[in-house]
C-alpha cells in the first residue's frame, strides 16, 4: 500500500511520518474488509525512498503497531510511484 487518500486516490506527499501513518491505514483498510486486523499480521516488507527517512518511519510504525511486532524487512530503493516515500506489503492472517 502507498499513502494514498482511499477517498480520491490522491498519493500523499507530505511528511514522511504521515506517509507512513497513511501506508499503515491503508494497509488496515484492506485488511479490514477481508476480516482480518494490523493485529493479524505475520510479516510487512516496507520499501522506503531513503535510509535517512528510517527513524521517523520507525517511530510512527511503532505508534501504529503498539505492542505488535510483526516479522519485518526493510528495502531501500531509489524511488516509489507518485513521489511518495514509502511503500508496505503486509502478509496477514484472515
Amino acid at each position: 500500500q502507498l499513502p494514498m487518500m482511499l477517498d480520491s486516490r490522491e498519493p500523499f506527499t507530505g511528511d514522511i511520518g504521515d506517509q507512513t501513518e497513511l501506508a499503515l491505514r491503508n494497509v488496515e483498510a484492506v485488511l479490514n474488509a477481508a476480516g482480518s486486523d494490523l493485529s493479524r499480521v505475520l510479516q510487512m516488507t516496507i520499501y522506503v525512498s531513503d535510509m535517512e527517512l528510517w527513524d521517523a518511519v520507525n517511530r510512527r510504525y511503532a505508534e501504529v503497531m503498539g505492542d505488535h511486532r510483526p516479522a519485518r524487512a526493510i528495502v531501500p530503493v531509489k524511488e516509489l510511484h507518485f513521489g511518495t516515500k514509502i511503500e508496505i506489503q503486509a502478509i496477514a492472517l484472515t
